[in-house]
């Protein structure tokens, strides 16, 4: 991903602004909030636009989990703590300006899901929640699919555990 996202926001700081983006070759407009005001500026943390890309792309049937191999290994370590939570922002990274958001996403698709279509369903939805939320622009989200979910993996994890 690039140092900061580039592409200019347009319209002014005191009203929300009407971006066009087109996705999966349909146009539509979304309304982004001014984040900066004559009345004061907010500023949103990288780990709160992550929190929001991750459970955003959590919620599209198709997607069986976010980051690699050894990140949901950690996490599954993580889990069985006792007190420990799941890391809704795991296999999420992300670089917020000022106006802009960029988003990389790594993603484990279910097996038979088309995965061209879990991943530009889930690119829209996280743009929508993202922008909805925060009132960041997303100039992008970049998608890695890094591994496939397959259903016979699990039970053959437990009949070796039960053994």
């Amino acid at each position: 991903m690039a140092d900061a996202p580039t592409r200019p926001a347009t319209g002014s700081t005191t009203s929300p602004e009407r971006v066009e983006r087109l996705s999966t070759g349909a146009a539509h407009l979304t309304e982004v909030t001014a984040l900066a005001t004559d009345r004061g500026r907010t500023s949103i943390a990288d780990g709160v636009v992550a929190k929001v890309a991750g459970l955003a792309a959590r919620e599209i049937p198709g997607v069986y989990a976010l980051g690699s191999g050894v990140s949901r290994a950690f996490a599954a370590m993580r889990k069985a703590v006792p007190g420990g939570r799941p890391d809704v922002a795991r296999g999420v990274s992300v670089e917020v300006g000022e106006k802009q958001c960029a988003v990389d996403l790594s993603l484990v698709v279910e097996y038979g899901a088309p995965i061209a279509e879990v991943a530009a369903a889930v690119r829209d939805h996280v743009i929508e929640s993202i922008e909805r939320m925060t009132g960041l622009e997303v100039v992008e989200v970049d998608i890695s699919v890094d591994d496939i979910h397959i259903e016979q993996d699990d039970d053959e994890g437990s009949t070796r555990n039960l053994a």
